[in-house]
């Protein structure tokens, strides 16, 4: 039972990345690179997405279980495997989840150095840090680990289904810098979160007994909107889809961004986005513990004529030692805020492209340049680095190739093109593409997509 129950633990965080859309990062000027950067270069007059079908991202990442660390064909037993996996873990490592749909997306330019954009987007985020103390303890139990203290700070993840509804502003300044900036309405249809939990649990050899344990300074809390309404758990899908277009928990975030053309050939680009908090006041369920509590086991005493209820007394001992109370109190998260820096240098054969203006636009048919992203996580930052190369191949035709460095792997190749026909403009990207051919050895998956309708 031990062994099932550690397996569905671990899987069960699996269901539950870092967001880093680094191919699609300052390419081909698409429309989705001014939700990476406000202040990225646009040259066309407008632009609209197909609903439903102008952007598609999903991004999984697991920094260091694999799926093939459980289920590999090879002579250990399951145990073993188990076993394994759990030693191999520390608390920094993590799984992660992200995923974003573009319901609308359009823009149009207002003067010859100003472009307007706005949209609607669903995501879903989540994280969870793995808790080896109790992966620990659950497979391997306390008799091993006598006198040492399992902590629950461990205990720390986010899971976040929201909309996205937003505004941004793109404006030419001269000839050298562009800055931007969006305003963002979040409603979130769902929050669970756990973080900044404390407590120990520790085994000691007993005196009354064979063991004695001890709860330790607990204060341990679970945070919920939206998925618990009048006492009953809200089972609609619709309810949550609902929700998510300012029908939930509103909050309110920022994003900056600039390009600055240092000369012809050498640019450096960044922003900063989700700057920003939900305040969670509807259908909030929260649940805390705290105190401390010992218990030295059972000593049964058989009296047939007066039953002793042992279990009876050990739950009235333990809620008035470690009390659990629930509320209905609101609270406040934070979105985890990102932050993009890039030096490219632009080189190869020089052409010209028409611009909004009916002006022609000179641009290099290669660069390649290096990026930094990090984004702030309920533990500390993660952090990628990433070496790109930019090809156009014709006007209408564009390709990318990266190779980045981050917490799930140290040779993530990702790729990506983005092509014209006409005014319709499709564009895709895989990362860790090495890995698709066994995804259950991969440590992280990332793809973005989309249909664009742009008019230069």
């Amino acid at each position: 039972m031990k062994r099932i129950l550690c397996i569905i633990l671990i899987l069960s965080a699996v269901k539950i990345s870092a967001q880093n859309k680094q191919v699609l990062y300052d390419f081909a000027e698409l429309p989705q690179t001014l939700l990476l950067n406000p202040g990225a270069e646009t040259n066309y007059k407008f632009h609209f997405g197909v609903p439903l079908m102008s952007g598609f991202s999903l991004d999984f990442g697991s920094s260091e279980f694999i799926l093939t660390d459980l289920f590999a064909l090879d002579n250990r037993d399951i145990d073993e495997k188990i076993s394994s996996t759990i030693n191999s873990l520390t608390t920094k490592d993590f799984l992660s989840f992200n995923s974003q749909i573009e319901i609308l997306n359009g823009g149009f330019r207002l003067d010859d150095k100003t472009y307007i954009s706005s949209g609607f987007y669903e995501e879903i985020d989540a994280i969870s840090y793995y808790p080896k103390d109790l992966f620990i303890l659950l497979s391997e139990g306390n008799n091993p680990h006598l006198n040492k203290s399992f902590n629950a700070s461990q205990l720390l993840y986010k899971l976040d289904v929201l909309g996205v509804l937003h505004a941004g502003v793109s404006r030419k300044m001269n000839d050298q810098l562009t800055v931007g900036g969006r305003f963002k309405i979040y409603s979130s249809a769902l929050n669970i979160e756990s973080t900044n939990n404390t407590g120990t649990f520790t085994t000691v050899l007993g005196r009354d007994n064979i063991y004695r344990h001890y709860l330790s300074n607990v204060d341990v809390s679970l945070n919920t909107s939206g998925l618990i309404k009048d006492g009953e758990y809200i089972e609609d899908p619709n309810t949550y889809l609902k929700n998510t277009f300012l029908g939930g928990n509103l909050g309110f975030g920022v994003d900056f961004g600039l390009t600055y053309h240092i000369n012809e050939q050498l640019e450096f680009s960044g922003s900063i986005l989700d700057v920003g908090f939900i305040n969670h006041s509807k259908n909030i369920k929260n649940t805390t513990a705290k105190g401390s509590f010992v218990f030295d086991g059972i000593e049964f005493e058989y009296d047939a004529d007066n039953p002793t209820n042992y279990w009876g007394q050990i739950d009235e001992n333990f809620k008035e030692q470690l009390p659990t109370d629930e509320n209905e109190e609101s609270y406040i998260s934070w979105r985890p805020a990102k932050l993009n820096a890039a030096l490219k240098y632009s080189f190869g054969e020089r052409r010209s492209k028409i611009c909004y203006d009916n002006t022609y636009k000179d641009f290099y048919t290669d660069a390649i340049g290096v990026q930094l992203y990090s984004i702030f996580r309920p533990l500390n930052p993660q952090l990628a680095l990433t070496g790109f190369y930019q090809k156009a191949i014709t006007q209408k035709i564009q390709t990318k190739v990266t190779y980045t460095i981050d917490d799930f792997s140290y040779a993530n190749i990702g790729a990506g093109l983005s092509a014209q026909f006409g005014k319709v403009n499709l564009y895709g990207m895989l990362d860790n593409i090495l890995e698709y051919s066994n995804l259950a050895a991969a440590n992280s998956v990332s793809l973005q997509m989309g249909i664009n309708v742009i008019f230069n």
